[in-house]
């Protein structure tokens, strides 16, 4: 995900609403996120489709890594050597 133009990425929901189309052309082209703002505070964030499956990836990847940490922690992991030969067996089979 591109990284945040305040200038061009903060709209007001008046705004967006009367020009939707135009701001989802926009997120596809710029790949950066679009914040809507209600009343003069963030309301919601608008996110190109695969920006968001992205960053979905991306959080299922660091809570399984955040898991295995955990489980290592508290001594349930097994070492390297062991996990490679616990793979190799399962291919050869």
């Amino acid at each position: 995900m591109q990284k945040l133009r305040i200038d061009q990425d903060i709209k007001p929901l008046s705004e967006v609403r009367s020009s939707m189309a135009t701001y989802i052309r926009q997120i596809h082209e710029t790949r950066r996120p679009l914040i809507i703002t209600q009343r003069g505070k963030s309301a919601a964030v608008l996110v190109d489709v695969q920006e968001f499956e992205a960053m979905q990836e991306k959080i299922e990847l660091l809570s399984d890594i955040h898991s295995s940490l955990s489980q290592l922690e508290k001594g349930e992991g097994i070492n390297h050597k062991d996990a490679k030969n616990m793979l190799l067996e399962r291919i050869s089979e």
